[in-house]
């Protein structure tokens, strides 16, 4: 498997989608700890300069400068790494209670009102990370609270404010509890976002497994058909030819006109088979021809004109020049497959433009028919979905996307104001065209 392979396998997987919010996470954690460090600032200044605490500032400076040196250290290694694993968010998780712990220890141990904010990180424990770890969280924390409860030694305060003390830790608690729950709510709210994101992008990737297991089985079933059906389409295609090189034949008008019209629909029953092998990745061994733009989408009128008799297309080319391209059957086939079911929408009236737009070559397919339901469109190129109320059908925009995204285009469809529906395919003129010094093998 190449390198690019490995990469888009693991970006495809729920580890990586997990890993990738854990990184997320990451980042959420160290906004949080610019947080703490600012506000830690403020609230040693305050209380220091406001109620005369007698706290050690070089030591908790020290603390200070620690955290800030590992949250920039954090800030680099997870701008050039975008997956965090479980154990590392636990251990950023651990450094923010070893540095609530020192500062508390500094400054007065349970007895400082800010000991509440050992509920912060148990809760972003919880939410963070799985249960064994969460637990571990908390029982650290425990072990921390026990440790200050027993070694650390009150706040001492200035002459004049002893007498204040409850008061000052009833204020110290109250904008604790209003910071705790602020933090909470904005940290929480960011990492649910988070989680909803990663559900919506492993939806859309068991989506896109979903339709690549039906094209698949669209592969499978086209092949079983060439197999069951190659060879009497072959077979008939000698007898018709047979029979017109027969006297009686040769003799009667009637019957010419109906071998013509028996072999007309004999071609198309062998073009439909490889629409079908086409869009489902197979070919069935039919070679290129070098030809030009404009003669190419030429020829795919004429050849749907010809065998659905009576059908009004409406056809026109916006070709300023003429490109030399290798003629693709698959285009032709994606081509038809839009006209005809246009055609089934709307029997008496398609339109279809050809122009090319700069280095995109647009190709619209319209009709006079009721339009798509609009919950077609949500889901616009899912299988089995059809606006003729036919069951189990829907799969020619499903094939036609398909065909469209493997050329490295991409195909649209919208409800026209005016009534109708309107297919529009846009194409890389790299993907038809041919370079100047790149002979075509005819």
């Amino acid at each position: 498997m190449s390198s690019a392979s490995t990469a888009n396998a693991q970006a495809a997987s729920p580890l990586w989608f997990g890993h990738a919010v854990g990184h997320k996470n990451m980042r959420q954690l160290i906004v949080l700890r610019w947080i703490a460090i600012f506000g830690q600032i403020a609230t040693i200044t305050f209380v220091t300069w406001q109620f005369g605490v007698n706290l050690p500032l070089p030591r908790m400076a020290e603390v200070l400068a620690l955290l800030v040196a590992f949250n920039i250290g954090s800030h680099l290694r997870w701008q050039e790494r975008p997956i965090v694993s479980d154990k590392e968010l636990f251990a950023a998780l651990l450094v923010d209670v070893a540095v609530l712990t020192a500062q508390l220890y500094l400054s007065g141990g349970t007895g400082n009102p800010f000991v509440f904010l050992y509920l912060l990180q148990v809760c972003l424990g919880a939410v963070l990370l799985k249960t064994r770890w969460s637990w571990m969280l908390v029982a650290i924390v425990a072990l921390c609270i026990s440790a200050l409860s027993t070694l650390s030694t009150p706040l001492q305060f200035a002459v004049g404010h002893d007498l204040h003390v409850a008061g000052i830790y009833l204020q110290g608690l109250m904008l604790c509890f209003a910071l705790t729950a602020i933090l909470l709510v904005a940290s929480i709210s960011q990492i649910s976002r988070n989680v909803r994101e990663q559900d919506a992008r492993l939806a859309d990737l068991r989506q896109r497994a979903t339709e690549h297991e039906h094209i698949v089985r669209i592969g499978l079933l086209a092949s079983g058909a060439a197999h069951e059906l190659g060879t009497p389409l072959a077979t008939l295609d000698v007898l018709l030819g047979d029979w017109r090189h027969l006297p009686v034949v040769k003799e009667n008008t009637e019957l010419q006109q109906d071998l013509d019209e028996a072999q007309a629909q004999l071609i198309r029953c062998k073009r439909t088979l490889s629409g079908i092998l086409l869009a489902a990745g197979e070919t069935r061994g039919e070679s290129s021809v070098k030809t030009t733009l404009r003669t190419f989408f030429d020829d795919i009128v004429q050849e749907w004109r010809s065998t659905r008799d009576g059908v009004s297309l409406e056809y026109q080319s916006e070709f300023c020049g003429d490109l030399p391209i290798a003629a693709d059957s698959t285009v032709q086939q994606m081509v038809h497959n839009v006209l005809d079911n246009a055609l089934e929408s709307s029997p008496q009236w398609v339109g279809l433009t050809v122009m090319p737009e700069g280095d995109t070559l647009q190709i619209q397919v319209s009709d006079r028919g009721r339009g798509f339901p609009p919950s077609m469109l949500e889901r616009l190129g899912t299988p089995y979905q059809s606006s003729k109320g036919r069951t189990g059908r829907g799969l020619g925009l499903f094939l036609s996307i398909n065909v469209a995204h493997s050329l490295g285009g991409r195909l649209l469809a919208r409800n026209d104001p005016n009534g109708g529906a309107v297919v529009t395919i846009y194409l890389p003129l790299s993907a038809l065209t041919i370079p100047l010094d790149e002979p075509v093998r005819q």
